[in-house]
C-alpha cells in the first residue's frame, strides 16, 4: 500500500514544478474523492428527504407541485450519478497514471481546466473541436 502523501492544506498546482508530479497527482486524487464523497451524501439525503416526504396531499395543485419538485430531484440525483460515475473514472486514470493527459492528442491538459473540471479527459482544443464536430454533425 502507498505511504499517503503529506500535502499542505493551501497547496495548489503551479505551471512551474513537473507536470502530474506526486503531489499534484494526489492533489486531485483528494479534489476528486471530496467532491465524490459531498455528492454521495446528497444522494443519501435526497433518498431520505423522499422516504420521509411520502404523504397525502389533499390539493390537486400542491401535489402537483410537490410531484414536479420531486421529478426535478431525482433528474438532478440522476445527473449527479453520472458525474460520481466520471468522478471514478478519473480515480481509476490516476492510479494507472493517464491522469491529466488529453485521451484524444496525449498532450498534457492544463492545469486550470483540471483544477476547474478535473474529470476532463480531452485538452481544451481537443475539447472544442470535439464539440465543432458534434455541432456539424447535429446539424445535418
Amino acid at each position: 500500500m502507498k505511504q499517503e502523501l503529506f500535502l499542505p492544506d493551501d497547496y495548489r498546482p503551479a505551471e512551474d514544478e513537473p507536470f502530474m508530479n506526486e503531489r499534484q497527482v494526489e492533489y486531485f486524487r483528494r479534489k476528486l474523492l471530496n467532491w465524490r464523497a459531498e455528492l454521495l451524501a446528497g444522494s443519501r439525503d435526497t433518498i431520505e428527504g423522499l422516504q420521509d416526504g411520502t404523504r397525502n396531499i389533499p390539493d390537486v395543485a400542491d401535489r402537483a407541485s410537490e410531484e414536479t419538485d420531486r421529478a426535478l430531484e431525482l433528474r438532478t440525483r440522476d445527473r449527479q450519478r453520472k458525474l460520481v460515475s466520471k468522478i471514478d473514472g478519473a480515480l481509476r486514470r490516476i492510479e494507472e497514471g493517464e491522469f491529466g493527459y488529453c485521451s484524444v492528442t496525449g498532450e498534457p491538459i492544463s492545469l486550470k481546466r483540471l483544477d476547474a473540471r478535473p474529470i476532463a479527459t480531452m485538452s481544451l482544443e481537443a475539447q472544442e473541436r470535439h464539440e465543432r464536430r458534434e455541432k456539424v454533425h447535429r446539424d445535418d
